[in-house]
């Protein structure tokens, strides 16, 4: 077990460590939608890699969110196992709407899992981005 300051030291190398592994701009969120965000996660158990529609009005969240449905098939393709969920309660209890692909039986606090988790971040937000950038006007409009 980690006290809270060792947990988030770690975290800290962490990020660094992937930033020097993979320096390069991300769209995050740079999207240029208000509220629509790329994101990695690292925890105790998992990583992550989503799309996330936050604090907007829930018209224009399903509006949005109802756009990458319709591209769905094709998003599929790019990044298979992803998971769509229309509502999702982050643990501060706020809703958000989130497409997500993640890889469990990682851990931030294990450094022996770090390298498979870099790769599989690197590669899935590259996934993420290539289809941004192919379908944003039509997502956009």
């Amino acid at each position: 077990m980690f006290s809270k300051e060792e947990s988030k030291k770690i975290r800290q190398e962490f990020w660094i460590s992937f930033g020097k592994s993979f320096p390069r701009k991300w769209t995050l969120y740079n999207t240029k939608v208000k509220d629509l965000s790329f994101k990695f996660h690292f925890e105790r158990k998992y990583a992550r890699v989503s799309v996330d529609f936050e604090q907007m009005d829930m018209e224009k969240r399903d509006e949005l969110f109802q756009k990458f449905i319709s591209l769905k098939s094709i998003l599929l393709e790019m990044v298979p196992d992803l998971q769509f969920e229309s509502s999702y309660f982050l643990p501060n209890g706020k809703e958000i709407s989130t497409i997500y692909h993640q890889l469990s039986g990682v851990s931030v606090h294990n450094k022996n899992s770090w390298q498979e988790t870099m790769h599989f971040l690197r590669d899935t937000m590259e996934k993420f981005e290539s289809f941004w950038e192919e379908y944003q006007d039509f997502i956009q409009s």
